[in-house]
């Protein structure tokens, strides 16, 4: 997909690690200029207190063979984000896609906590960083987005899980169900509302997630990863961030993406439509995997620590 998206504007809302990080490299790999935002910078971390930074992302970005742009962005602020949207439209005057990946609710969820159990405070919190800041940052990037030149923007909405699979299954807790249930929403109903204006809107998930904090779980590496499947043998549908990231790289260059709008998609589903793969050659599919296994074994959460 290399230079498939050169020209092209992508603002990453959450893009500091994770889905958000593979998501932005891959947009760079295929030559567009990403805006990279979150909360984690050098010098000053988050409450997720990971080292990764919002700088070191955009490096990989203009690595990849794009233009990486780190902004430190808190997404329950209004103005800055307004602020972003301002400095994205004054230096590029268009906006291609948009990628509301912001999460923040690892350290804030209870593992099959019902709600009455559950601390309150952080749940509600969970459901600011993940839904509110959607929210926000949609109102004030829309605009931008569907006035840009050539018009078929493409914004996409990272949750955890299908809407075939979240229909069905509780998710974790009260609060984390909620929430992903929201995200899938928002693509849909950002669907209605932007399709007959001629954008796209999907929401999509990564299967299980070889993230940083994931692979720091196992006690492996990117590298031996596979090491962690004598501990979980379902640890080998596993993906890297990249892969989802070819997903929505997948997405944007395509001149017929209206076909998916208000759709709810996964990496694995979108690898056999486009032909993608992950970066070792594979193709996994863990959606479709739950689907047909449904084994008890698997974890709730199949992101894991996005």
């Amino acid at each position: 997909m290399s230079g498939t998206l050169k020209g092209k504007v992508a603002l990453v809302a959450g893009g500091t690690r994770g889905a958000g990080r593979g998501i932005a490299v891959q947009l760079g790999a295929a030559g567009a200029t990403v805006y990279v935002t979150g909360r984690s910078t050098t010098g000053r971390r988050s409450e997720y207190d990971r080292p990764e930074t919002v700088e070191e992302t955009a490096a990989l970005v203009t690595a990849a063979g794009g233009r990486g742009v780190p902004v430190v962005c808190d997404h329950l602020e209004h103005a800055r984000v307004e602020a972003l949207v301002a400095r994205i439209d004054s230096e590029q005057g268009r906006l291609d896609v948009l990628v509301n990946d912001i999460w923040g609710g690892d350290p804030l969820f209870e593992w099959d906590a019902p709600v009455w159990e559950h601390d309150l405070d952080n749940g509600l919190r969970l459901l600011r960083l993940a839904v509110e800041t959607h929210a926000v940052t949609s109102h004030f990037a829309l605009p931008l987005l569907l006035r840009t030149p050539g018009g078929g923007g493409l914004v996409v909405e990272v949750t955890d899980g299908t809407e075939e699979y979240n229909r069905s299954n509780y998710r974790v807790s009260f609060f984390y169900d909620l929430a992903k249930s929201a995200v899938l929403r928002m693509g849909y109903a950002l669907g209605h509302e932007l399709g007959p204006r001629g954008a796209t809107a999907v929401a999509l998930t990564p299967g299980w997630l070889r993230s940083e904090r994931m692979l720091e779980a196992y006690g492996v590496t990117e590298e031996n990863w596979r090491d962690a499947c004598r501990r979980n043998p379902h640890f080998a549908i596993s993906e890297t961030p990249s892969y989802v990231g070819r997903a929505v790289a997948a997405l944007a260059a395509d001149p017929e993406v209206a076909r998916w709008n208000g759709r709810s998609l996964s990496s694995g589903q979108l690898a056999r439509e486009y032909g993608f793969t992950d970066l070792d050659g594979s193709r996994p599919d863990a959606w479709r995997y739950l689907v047909e296994v449904q084994d008890p074994g698997l974890p709730a959460d199949t992101t894991g620590y996005r």
